[in-house]
């Protein structure tokens, strides 16, 4: 049996938000192509997304939002609920929305599964990762929480999760639903709120009750790159995933955080990308892999094959291979390079952002450290 499992379904493609909507889902076609052509489907379980059936839903998600939505998805356009957060251009009703998010939702759940149940290593959903759905409401073009009603499932379990999202964009629908236990361990690396969506994702923001110490927040500063990227992942993701010890791992690998993506303002490259899966692989623990945000088709494409690759332990060329290119020409896409070349920010910009993190960073690791029983000696 292999031990690694790649989660799709052709399905994706046969809905859209819309045409100017920057969340297309045509972004998960052209990774699995990518993925493929570079051979990366060799020794790897290939699994069919299922369709979550909606009693699994309820264990996160309240059932007049689930009515809402099912009535909305089949109707289709022109229908609106504010209060759920439909309807809106951030979160537009589109025919088979329903059908789309539960099959969002099967992918992670069966990813779950797998690495938790049937001893694979790790499994990648692609199209997972909508951390931004609520208990009983759509937002950041999330209407359901994949991740959340997963990771509930491994705690009912009895399982320990450490949730890790590296999304340009602060996890805040995983931290809510996790925000008062000590069962779960979230942590986000993101774009500061202060002026940003979710609007959310202080260094402040550590949970409460059983919870307090177990959510933790990283903001960057605009235009922080991988420099600033790869110090806050060593010094408080790594010690804190060993203090913590889960049983399963999930991460969420949302590549607007990559320098070129329209939406953000973070300069990360995708070297930082493959350098946080092989830390990820590292750990040796059971790992859920989700997608997540990224609304440069090219970018997610490269993003998540260079991350596939990572966690297949296999070579790949810097640049796109024939078979890719001639898929992407007529859709006229120009890129020609897998990997993007070293860059870092301006010297004015890296400074700014790196006073920003090592402002955050000690706020971390003297307030969050001894409460996992570390040190700030610990850093590695």
């Amino acid at each position: 049996m292999s031990s690694r499992a790649l989660i799709y379904s052709h399905r994706f493609t046969h809905y859209s938000y819309g045409e100017d909507h920057p969340f297309k889902v045509l972004r998960y076609r052209l990774a699995y192509e990518l993925i493929r052509e570079l051979g990366l489907l060799e020794g790897v379980t290939a699994v069919e997304s299922p369709l979550l059936p909606e009693e699994e839903l309820l264990c996160f998600h309240h059932r007049d939002y689930l009515a809402c939505l099912r009535e909305f998805s089949r109707e289709g356009e022109g229908r609106a609920n504010f209060l759920f957060g439909l309807g809106d251009t951030e979160n537009p009703v589109f025919p088979g929305v329903y059908d789309l998010a539960r099959l969002v939702c099967g992918g992670t759940v069966e990813a779950a599964r797998l690495v938790s149940e049937e001893g694979y290593r790790l499994a990648f959903n692609m199209a997972g990762g909508w951390h931004h759905a609520h208990a009983a409401r759509a937002s950041g073009f999330s209407y359901l929480n994949d991740a959340v009603i997963a990771i509930k499932g491994l705690v009912r379990r009895g399982l320990r999760v450490a949730y890790v999202d590296l999304d340009a964009h602060h996890g805040d629908g995983v931290q809510e639903a996790f925000y008062d236990t000590d069962q779960v361990l979230t942590i986000s690396l993101h774009e500061s709120g202060r002026d940003f969506f979710p609007y959310s994702g202080f260094s402040g923001e550590l949970g409460q009750g059983q919870g307090y110490g177990y959510s933790v927040n990283v903001p960057f500063a605009p235009h922080a790159d991988d420099l600033i990227f790869e110090q806050a992942f060593r010094r408080i993701v790594l010690p804190l995933l060993d203090a913590y010890r889960p049983d399963i791992l999930v991460t969420q690998m949302g590549v607007d955080a990559l320098r070129t993506d329209p939406l953000t303002r973070l300069e990360l490259t995708t070297g930082a990308f493959e350098f946080a899966a092989r830390a990820f692989l590292a750990t040796g623990l059971p790992w859920v892999i989700l997608g997540g945000g990224g609304y440069d088709k090219i970018n997610v494409a490269r993003g998540w094959a260079l991350v596939w690759a990572t966690v297949c332990q296999a070579s790949v060329p810097d640049r796109l291979p024939p078979g890719f290119l001639a898929t992407i020409r007529p859709l006229g896409f120009t890129a020609e390079c897998l990997r993007d070349h070293p860059r870092l920010a301006r010297p004015d910009d890296f400074s700014r952002a790196q006073a920003a993190l090592e402002r955050t960073l000690e706020t971390l690791e003297r307030r969050l450290f001894p409460l996992h029983g570390g040190t700030i000696g610990g850093r590695r």
